[in-house]
């Protein structure tokens, strides 16, 4: 099945070396604050960072609706990649990493399962746009880190 009708992908260069890029990847305390898109907030129930380990969180809305969001982590190369799977939608996520003299690469897709989702969940609600200003706010975030 062709990737390209049912797959969100952003590459993006971070100003900022990969071990600090992973470390706000990695830690519930960081990407707590960073995740999702402007106007959200998020409630970190649980990250066992490992291969088969759970992700649970609740991202909490402009519109002041509560998101569940489950998924379990599929693979994980220190400094490199991560993959997870998320459940309602589901999709798999692959995240990454390269080190670039100080700098990072960073190579995040998603890729649903049919074109039909990838259409209702792209199109529709906006992921595109939503991961565009996800990591707007990583940057940020990484940019407030180095200032501290």
């Amino acid at each position: 099945m062709n990737e390209d009708n049912r797959k969100l992908q952003s590459t993006t260069l971070l100003k900022f070396p990969i071990d600090l890029v992973w470390e706000v990847w990695t830690n519930p305390e960081h990407i707590a604050n960073w995740w999702g898109p402007n106007g959200f907030t998020n409630t970190i129930h649980k990250m066992d960072f490992l291969e088969d380990g759970e992700w649970n969180l609740t991202m909490h809305g402009p519109d002041e609706k509560n998101y569940p969001n489950k998924s379990i982590f599929k693979e994980i190369i220190p400094f490199e990649k991560i993959v997870f799977e998320h459940f309602n939608p589901h999709f798999i996520t692959t995240v990454l990493f390269q080190s670039q003299n100080s700098e990072t690469v960073l190579n995040w897709s998603l890729l649903f399962d049919t074109e039909e989702m990838f259409n209702i969940v792209v199109k529709t609600h906006k992921a595109d746009q939503g991961q565009k200003e996800n990591l707007e706010k990583l940057e940020k975030y990484l940019s407030e880190l180095i200032s501290k």
